[in-house]
C-alpha cells in the first residue's frame, strides 16, 4: 500500500457516506454537555439546602448595605480590610463543610464520567473509522466497539497518563538536581540555565516519544483485538516496520495541529472562536483518525475503502442540503408532541429565570448595546453561526445519554436569557435586535433539543433490548440529517443576526 491508498481512503469514507460516521464526533464534543449534568445537579442540591436551612436568606440579609464595589487597597489598606471583613458573614453562611464536600465529589464524579465517556466514545470512532475503511456499517459497528473496547481505551488512558507523569517527574527532579550541582561547580546561573533549557528540549522529546507510542495503540485494539499492552507491542512492530507511513502520520497530524492553531489564531483577533472548533469536530478528528486507522489497517492487510462518489463535491453538498432540510421537516411533523414539550419547558425555565433575577435589578445591569461593541458582520455571523450550531449538535446528541442532558441544557439556556431579559437595561433594544433572527434560532434549538429527547428514547428502548443496535444506527444516522437542516436554519439567522438585526432598529429610532 502506497500512501496515496490511505490519503484516498480517508476522502472516500468522508464524502461516499458521511452520516455513517461523523454522529460518532459529534458525541465526541457531546461529552462536556453530559458531564456537565452533574455539576447542575450539585448546584441545585446546594441551593435547595441552602434555602431550606435558611442560610440563603441570612446571606442575603448579610450582603444588604454592602457595597459591592471594593476601596482601593494600595490608597487605603484599612478601608479595603474592613470591606473584606464585612463579608466574613456571607462566607460562614454559604460555605459549610458539607457544601464543601459537595463541591469535592462534584468535581470527582465530573472528571470520572468525562473520562469514562471520551473512552467509550473514542472506542466508537475508531471502531466506526475500521468499519468504514472496510467498506462496512460504520454506527452500527461503533456502537458495539463502545461497548467492546471501553475499558482498554480507559486502561491505555490512564497508563499514558502514568507515563507523562513518570517522564515530568524524572525528568523535571533529574533537571533541578542536574543544574543544582552545575550551578555550584560552576558558580554561574547562565550554564546552570542552559542546561535546564536543554533538559527542556529532552523533556518535550520524552513527552512526543510517549504520545507517538500511544497514538496507534487505540487502533491496534480495534483492528486487532489487542489489550492494552499488546496494542502497545503491535505499535512498536508497526512503527518499526512500516516507519515511513507511521512518521507520515506524525508529520501530518502535527502540521494540522499547528496550521489550525494559526488559523483559529487568526479568528480570534476578530472574536471568531467557535466555527474553528466546529471544523475540528466535522473535519479534522474524522479525518485525523480515518487517516491513522488506514495506515495501520493497509500494514495488516485489512483495508478495502468504499470507492469515490461520482458525484462532484459540490452536486454532493446541494443534494445534502436537500436531504438536510427534508429529514428537518419530517421530524418535526412526526414529534410535535415533543416539540411542545420542549416549548413549555423552554418558557417555563425562562420564566424562572426571569422572576429569580428580580433581586438583581439595580444592582447587576446586562447591555445588548454593549455586547455589540465592535460588531463586524462578516465575522460576528460566522461565530453565531458556529456558536449556535455547535450548541444545537451537541444538545442533540448528548440526549442521547437518557434525555438529561438535552433537557439540561436547554433548561439552563432559558434560565440565562431569563436573566438577561430582566437585567437588560433597553428592554425594547434587545427586543428589536432578537425577534429577525430569533424566529429562526430559536427554533432551531427547539427542534435539536427535541431531537436529544427522541435519541434518548432511541438509546433507552436499545439499552433494554427493545431494539437493535441496527436500529439505533438508522436513528443516528437521520439524526445527523436532520441536524445539517437545523444547521441550514441556523445559517440564515446567524446572517440576519450579523448584518441586520444590530442595525435596522436604528433606523426607527
Amino acid at each position: 500500500m502506497v500512501l496515496s491508498d490511505a490519503v484516498s481512503a480517508v476522502v472516500a469514507v468522508i464524502r461516499r457516506r458521511p452520516a455513517d460516521i461523523l454522529p460518532w464526533y459529534l458525541l465526541g464534543a457531546a461529552v462536556p454537555a453530559v458531564a456537565r449534568v452533574i455539576p447542575f445537579l450539585a448546584f441545585a442540591i446546594g441551593f435547595v439546602y441552602l434555602e431550606v436551612t435558611g442560610r440563603l436568606a441570612a446571606a442575603r440579609e448579610a450582603l444588604t448595605g454592602l457595597e459591592t464595589d471594593p476601596p482601593d487597597p494600595d490608597a487605603d489598606p484599612e478601608a479595603f480590610e474592613a470591606w473584606a471583613t464585612g463579608f466574613e458573614p456571607v462566607v460562614e453562611q454559604l460555605f459549610t463543610p458539607g457544601l464543601v464536600l459537595l463541591v469535592a465529589m462534584t468535581i470527582v464524579a465530573t472528571l470520572l464520567v468525562g473520562v469514562i465517556l471520551y473512552a467509550a466514545v473514542t472506542a466508537g470512532q475508531l471502531t466506526a473509522c475500521d468499519s468504514r475503511l472496510r467498506n462496512e456499517r460504520g454506527l452500527t459497528a461503533g456502537l458495539a466497539g463502545a461497548r467492546h473496547y471501553w475499558l482498554r481505551f480507559l486502561g491505555l488512558y490512564v497508563l499514558e497518563f502514568l507515563l507523562w507523569l513518570a517522564v515530568l517527574l524524572t525528568v523535571g527532579l533529574g533537571v533541578a538536581f542536574v543544574a543544582g550541582i552545575v550551578a555550584v561547580a560552576t558558580g554561574s546561573m547562565l550554564i546552570a540555565g542552559v542546561v535546564a533549557l536543554f533538559a527542556g528540549f529532552v523533556l518535550v522529546a520524552a513527552l512526543a516519544v510517549v504520545r507517538a507510542l500511544f497514538a496507534f495503540a487505540p487502533v491496534s485494539v480495534v483492528v486487532d483485538d489487542a489489550t492494552v499492552v499488546g496494542s502497545l507491542s503491535n505499535t512498536v512492530s508497526f512503527v518499526r516496520a512500516r516507519p515511513v507511513r507511521a512518521g507520515f502520520y506524525y508529520v501530518v497530524s502535527i502540521g494540522t495541529i499547528i496550521a489550525f492553531s494559526v488559523i483559529s489564531g487568526v479568528f480570534s483577533l476578530v472574536d471568531v472562536v467557535a466555527f474553528p472548533s466546529l471544523l475540528t469536530v466535522l473535519l479534522v478528528f474524522p479525518a485525523l483518525d480515518l487517516l491513522k486507522t488506514a495506515l495501520y489497517s493497509g500494514y495488516r492487510g485489512r483495508l478495502t475503502p468504499p470507492s469515490m462518489p461520482e458525484r462532484s463535491l459540490r452536486r454532493q453538498f446541494r443534494d445534502g442540503v436537500r436531504r438536510g432540510w427534508a429529514e428537518l421537516t419530517a421530524f418535526v411533523r412526526a414529534t410535535l408532541g415533543t416539540h411542545a414539550l420542549v416549548v413549555a419547558l423552554a418558557v417555563g425555565s425562562f420564566w424562572v429565570g426571569w422572576e429569580f433575577s428580580e433581586p438583581l435589578v439595580g444592582s447587576f445591569e446586562t447591555s445588548i448595546s454593549a455586547r455589540l461593541e465592535g460588531h463586524i458582520a462578516p465575522a460576528a455571523a460566522l461565530e453565531f453561526f458556529g456558536n449556535n450550531w455547535l450548541v444545537a449538535l451537541t444538545t442533540a446528541l448528548s440526549g442521547l445519554v437518557l434525555v438529561i442532558p438535552a433537557i439540561v441544557s436547554l433548561l439552563f439556556n432559558g434560565l440565562v436569557m431569563g436573566v438577561y431579559a430582566r437585567t437588560e437595561v433597553a428592554p425594547m433594544e434587545l427586543l428589536a435586535f432578537v425577534v429577525p433572527h430569533g424566529i429562526l434560532e430559536i427554533p432551531a434549538i427547539f427542534i435539536a433539543t427535541a431531537l436529544g429527547v427522541h435519541l434518548g428514547l432511541a438509546g433507552w428502548r436499545t439499552a433494554r433490548g427493545q431494539a437493535s443496535r441496527a436500529a439505533l444506527a438508522d436513528t443516528l444516522e437521520r439524526a445527523f440529517w436532520v441536524l445539517v437542516g437545523v444547521g441550514i436554519l441556523l445559517a440564515i439567522a446567524a446572517v440576519i443576526e450579523g448584518f441586520v438585526s444590530p442595525y435596522y432598529f436604528r433606523l426607527f429610532l
